[in-house]
């Protein structure tokens, strides 16, 4: 059976969590509580669960203060976290499965699912987490890519292109090495609008870094710095032209 250890300096939510978990996740055995930093990391030192759920915000300091105490956990983690919707592009970045207050019942459910499947966070994905949160303003330089095999750490500026493949998305990087992703490309394309990415079609964004040229016959299409070409939309030509004229 899974375990799981919960972490909020407020009893109201971890009361209301476990009943939560007892009622849609009956499967996982809470073995612990805890309302700070301090108590959490005497509680770690006892136990090793399988599921770490984490208010980000304690009495005593950040739950990332927790992770520093513990760089090697194994315990698969789990944000809870009431913090608004401009701040939660920090998680989809860093590839961290993440609750909002109030934790609607099967958005838990589904987030316990992904963790008993899914290996430990790296930590490489919590740096992301944390420096994405602390520095709001600052556009994120990484991104975590969750495969079903793995969570890979890549710099964006090494992304070539995305391409969409029904539900799920193909990176290509500059070194020619290539991850296939478990979502959308729809929603790379939302999380890059602040870099420097085009959509030129339904299935393609590009990293507009590694446009080689623009052709103009055959209906149209980019050729990249990689040797890859791209087709180009009907209704995406003319923006993408006054694009690169104002490059």
């Amino acid at each position: 059976m899974p375990t799981a250890i919960l972490v909020d300096d407020m009893p109201q939510a971890l009361e209301v969590l476990k009943a939560d978990l007892k009622e849609k996740c009956p499967d996982i055995k809470v073995i612990g509580t805890a309302d700070s930093v301090v108590n959490a990391a005497k509680l770690l030192r006892k136990e090793s669960p399988d599921i770490l759920f984490l208010d980000i915000m304690l009495g005593d300091g950040t739950s990332f203060d927790l992770l520093e105490i513990f760089p090697n956990i194994n315990a698969k983690i789990i944000f809870v976290t009431a913090y608004e919707e401009h701040a939660l592009k920090a998680f989809k970045f860093a590839a961290i499965d993440y609750l909002l207050k109030p934790i609607n019942p099967d958005d838990l459910q589904q987030a316990v699912q992904r963790a008993t499947q899914q290996l430990q966070t790296p930590t490489e994905s919590i740096d992301i987490l944390k420096q994405t949160i602390k520095y709001p303003d600052a556009l994120p330089q990484r991104i975590s890519l969750n495969t079903q095999e793995k969570i890979v750490v890549v710099e964006i500026e090494d992304i070539v292109r995305c391409e969409s493949d029904g539900n799920n998305t193909l990176f290509i990087l500059n070194n020619n090495d290539k991850i296939f992703v478990t979502k959308t490309l729809k929603q790379f394309e939302q999380l890059f609008s602040e870099h420097d990415f085009f959509r030129t079609h339904q299935s393609h964004l590009v990293h507009i870094k590694y446009i080689h040229e623009y052709i103009r016959k055959d209906g149209g299409y980019l050729k990249m710095k990689n040797g890859d070409t791209i087709p180009v939309a009907v209704r995406k030509k003319t923006e993408l032209i006054e694009m690169l004229a104002n490059l």
